[in-house]
């Protein structure tokens, strides 16, 4: 039998990112990157390079230090936009990609971009040609494809094939297609494009899931002859999110009878991990029942179901839950754990920490072993990602004290520790509020003087048992309308919290000196 093989192009970094409040610093970025890298992606979409210096210090550094996947840079077909990308990618050599985007349909012709389609021609052309001119592998997008006229969305494809675009990929920008109508418009493409019938081109899909189509559609495509699915992990992204990995890396696994001849080349052990990694790294939680990585994926409650799984698996489980990474968690460490019992954990769990980081992470996990019994797995992750997750402090937690009770106003006493420019200065201060959680946060605001609004809140614990570490996610408004992410960990969820928001406080002071530099610049 024949085997295809469907390229998995991950846009976690990319489009996932760009969810309000998913933003991720560049240390949150590398450790997603290797943990994609592990799960054995095709394509890492790194980013938009000529965003912002953050966005193209990302690309570049991920190109430099990521090995296996090829890493993609997108760009406008502007010049600016495909020279900075093609500089960002340079460090990947062949394995880099430019990714070039025009939009094609009529509205967007008329009302966006207003220009004819024989112009959208010549400036495909122009910009997959100026890319080409930097690697030999680019991409084009004709964005908002699913709402281009056909026989122009076949032109243009037949332009920048033969332009040089080695993968040309059809998204369905505003999620409006329907599985059944989007392959017929792959399946036109196919038959209508020679080059991408004798495989000197691929046709690629990004799917939105506005209409909760955005795998269906993928699927579909891939029956059409689509051999590229552009994804992301958790299916994060612009409003409804985008096409999600797992759910489509399994679904091809599951079903060859349906998708007879196709495979992935995804680890899918690291998929639950991956999952994780991803969530913590951007705040948004997975629902439980959310289809292969949700809690409640594999759990059974009805009686008859139980019966079932226990005289044959098969009979209410279509795939196995440790194939993509559930119940592996290995024997807990405890308190007594040395250090390179720590070490090697962690290289296990797939972390790769500089000896600083190390000594961090250790000096957290004796805390926390002072305080439980067993540190799990997850335990430890959250600690590591702690760490990856800090920005540099100016304001950080030296004390929390608070007093509540059913007839008692909550009060909270925080002392912080202030460093600016090698200076120190301890401050402290008291507030109330409704509950501890907002006195902590309110005493944060008033020696910190920064005026948060708590736009959203998560609570949970990391590991099992009574003790288990608690992690809060805060997304938090200081006043601009940016969403800014604060994450803690700690077994007292009072001064989680309190670590959460102060984190945020931090990533908002640095957010706002990076405007000024750039301001000054201008």
């Amino acid at each position: 039998m024949k085997t295809d093989r469907i390229i998995i192009f991950d846009t976690t970094l990319r489009d996932g990112e760009q969810c309000p409040g998913a933003s991720m610093n560049l240390r949150e970025k590398l450790e997603v990157a290797r943990q994609l890298a592990r799960l054995q992606v095709d394509v890492i979409e790194a980013g938009f390079p000529i965003t912002s210096e953050g966005d193209f210090n990302a690309v570049q550094t991920i190109a430099r230090e990521i090995k296996g996947p090829r890493i993609a840079g997108l760009a406008r077909c502007v010049p600016k936009d495909i020279d900075r990308a093609a500089e960002a990618v340079k460090p990947a050599g062949k394995r880099a990609r430019i990714h070039v985007f025009l939009a094609t349909s009529e509205i967007h012709l008329k009302y966006k971009l207003r220009k004819a389609q024989s112009e959208i021609l010549r400036l495909a052309v122009e910009g997959v040609k100026r890319a080409k001119s930097y690697v030999d592998d680019v991409e084009f997008s004709p964005e908002d494809a699913s709402r281009t006229d056909p026989e122009f969305l076949v032109a243009v494809c037949r332009a920048v094939v033969a332009a040089g675009a080695t993968t040309v990929n059809i998204p369905d920008t505003v999620g409006w297609a329907i599985p059944q109508e989007f392959g017929e418009l792959i399946r036109h493409l196919y038959v209508s494009v020679p080059e991408f019938q004798s495989g000197k081109a691929v046709i690629s899909v990004h799917c939105h899931n506005d209409l909760g189509l955005a795998v269906a559609n993928s699927l579909a495509a891939v029956k059409a002859g689509a051999r590229q699915i552009e994804c992301t992990v958790n299916g994060i992204g612009e409003r409804a999110g985008n096409a999600s990995l797992e759910e489509i890396v399994m679904a091809v696994r599951t079903r060859p009878d349906f998708f007879s001849g196709l495979e992935c080349n995804i680890n899918t052990r690291e998929i639950v991990k991956s999952s994780r990694l991803v969530s913590r790294m951007t705040g948004f939680l997975v629902q439980r029942n959310k289809a292969i990585v949700g809690d409640n994926a594999f759990a059974h409650s009805s009686g008859i179901h139980q019966d079932g799984i226990l005289k044959k698996r098969e009979t209410y489980e279509i795939m196995d839950p440790r194939e993509v990474g559930w119940g592996e968690t290995e024997l807990p460490l405890t308190k007594h754990s040395g250090r390179a019992a720590v070490s090697a954990r962690l290289r296990h769990l797939g972390f790769k920490l500089s000896d600083n980081d190390l000594n961090v992470v250790f000096t957290k996990f004796k805390e926390i072993g002072d305080k439980k019994k067993f540190v799990y797995d997850d335990d430890l992750t959250a600690l590591v990602e702690g760490v990856i997750t800090q920005v540099p402090e100016t304001w950080s937690l030296e004390y929390l004290s608070v007093t509540s009770g059913s007839g008692t106003i909550p009060t909270a006493t925080v002392k912080l520790r202030k460093s600016v420019n090698g200076n120190q200065e301890i401050v402290q201060d008291a507030s109330i509020g409704d509950g501890p959680v907002e006195a902590a946060l309110r005493a944060i605001d008033r020696l910190t003087k920064t005026n948060g609004r708590l736009m959203e809140y998560s609570l949970r614990a990391v590991s099992q048992g009574k003790d288990a570490l608690g992690e809060v996610t805060a997304k938090v408004d200081f006043g601009d309308g940016n969403l800014v992410t604060g994450k803690g960990a700690s077994t007292d969820v009072i001064e989680a919290s309190a670590r959460a928001y102060l984190n945020a406080v931090n990533r908002h002071l640095i957010s706002k000196r990076s405007v000024c530099r750039r301001t000054k610049g201008i």
